[in-house]
């Protein structure tokens, strides 16, 4: 694996870090590349149940695309979308952490994650359209799912960041800690949700994900269909033993 992206595995948990503090961790070639190959092999891990990313520094989550590297030509987009997340559809929790600003394609790709742990100081924003450009890796289409359309029109319209405290009123991330407090909190939420069985997660992340797609009478199709699914599972089965039992569970993940 590249140094563009750093990896450290604690349990049940990955954290994968963007490494490039000295240009506030934009995304050029090589990163996304990197950021796609391990999120791959994460998906294909069964010892891997949930994902903290996050940048290095104190400065910024990423500040976007690589400039420099665009004006020479390179375009950080694989398969997989902006710096190799924004197009994917990663089936266990992703935690975002973030530790300075996430910006334009930074704030997207932060969009990318389903729960967003950041520092105090952080702000957030796609201003795009002060460039003459569009959010177009996800940003117009995740971001009103995310806050009431209302809120998300003025921060794509006005381009203007918001800082961690509006953010957090208006339900776009989950915390707010400070800086020397980030890794400690966005761990802790990884654990609470790792202590939980793997499959189970996967499943009711994948149904409200689906269900905020469809009628409410398609939604229950997919949720039974889950339901019973789950039900006939082992991890189901172990975690009735397990409360009978009162000891911890010992999930498999099947």
């Amino acid at each position: 694996m590249a140094d563009e992206i750093l990896r450290q595995r604690t349990g049940h948990i990955e954290v994968l870090t963007i490494n490039r503090p000295e240009a506030r961790n934009a995304i050029n070639l090589a990163t996304a590349e990197a950021l796609g190959s391990a999120l791959d092999e994460i998906e294909a891990d069964d010892e891997c149940w949930v994902v903290v990313l996050t940048g290095a520094g104190d400065k910024a989550f990423s500040a976007g695309m690589d400039l420099k590297a665009f004006a020479s030509g390179e375009f950080p987009i694989t398969e997989k979308g902006f710096g190799g997340i924004t197009k994917r559809d990663f089936p266990k929790p992703l935690i975002a952490a973030v530790n300075g600003s996430a910006l334009a394609g930074g704030f997207e790709m932060m969009l990318s994650c389903d729960l967003v742990v950041a520092v105090d100081h952080a702000k957030f924003g796609i201003p795009e359209a002060a460039r003459g450009l569009i959010a177009g890796a996800g940003g117009l289409i995740r971001l009103p799912k995310r806050v009431p359309m209302a809120v998300a029109l003025e921060l794509a319209l006005t381009a203007a960041p918001i800082d961690a405290t509006k953010a957090l009123s208006i339900g776009l991330i989950n915390r707010v800690v400070p800086g020397d407090k980030l890794m400690e909190e966005a761990m802790a939420l990884a654990e609470q949700i790792a202590k939980n069985a793997p499959l189970a997660v996967r499943v009711s992340k994948q149904v409200m994900r689906d269900a905020a797609q469809m009628t409410e009478a398609e939604a229950w199709g997919v949720n039974d269909s889950a339901f019973g699914a789950i039900g006939r599972s082992g991890d189901a089965m172990e975690g009735a033993i397990a409360f009978a039992e009162k000891r911890e569970p010992n999930w498999t993940g099947s």
